[in-house]
């Protein structure tokens, strides 16, 4: 099982773009650790980026300590992109493989923890995990946005079933639609938008 950590979360943007990842690639928890704002989880902006989640204020939950979060993980992996009290960060590729089978496992519970928008995890917060790691990235642009990174992780540890819904492919209008589709644009074009009698008879 993975839960989902996010420790002093400003953005109710990337707290809703989270909630929707844990639900396009869960099965996962959703755990909030004394976010910045009060109102991020009735912020429009979260509701907004969390559009399509059912019963959203039940996926998740609100701690006010990182300790919390992690009290019954068997697991638990910090991302950051600098590196802490010189502990060595391992890129996530190469630690994916040892992950997936524990966050598929029911009897282990892997916590994936992000830090805060503005400077990420401290140190305290990247000691309480036991394995530390980092996304690799181009040399042009190194930060990667919150949201965007624990999507990235999700999909990674993603072993679910691929679901799309089919879409109903293009019809053809009938000649009656058609019939009525001209005569409209005829009298709308032709009676309020013309502005002589020739222009009238030329979109006629």
């Amino acid at each position: 099982m993975k839960r989902v950590v996010l420790v002093r979360t400003n953005g109710p943007r990337n707290a809703g773009s989270v909630l929707r990842a844990v639900a396009n690639f869960g099965p996962a928890e959703f755990v909030l650790v004394a976010p910045l704002r009060k109102s991020i989880l009735v912020h429009p902006d979260f509701t907004m980026m969390a559009h399509g989640v059912e019963n959203v204020l039940d996926k998740l939950r609100v701690v006010a300590t990182l300790r919390e979060a992690l009290e019954d993980t068997t697991h638990s992996v910090a991302f950051t992109a600098r590196p802490r009290d010189g502990r060595s960060r391992v890129d996530w590729r190469e630690q994916v493989a040892e992950f997936q089978p524990l966050c598929d496992d029911p009897r282990e519970l892997v916590a994936l923890v992000f830090g805060s928008e503005a400077d990420g995890l401290d140190a305290a917060e990247t000691l309480a995990c036991k394995a530390i790691a980092y996304l690799p990235t181009a040399e042009e642009h190194q930060s990667l946005n919150l949201a965007s990174a624990v999507g990235i992780v999700l999909y990674t540890l993603y072993a679910g079933k691929a679901v799309h819904k089919k879409e109903r492919g293009p019809r053809l209008a009938s000649e009656r639609q058609l019939r009525f589709l001209r005569e409209h644009l005829k009298a709308v074009l032709g009676g309020k938008v013309a502005l002589s009698a020739a222009a009238r008879r030329d979109i006629e």
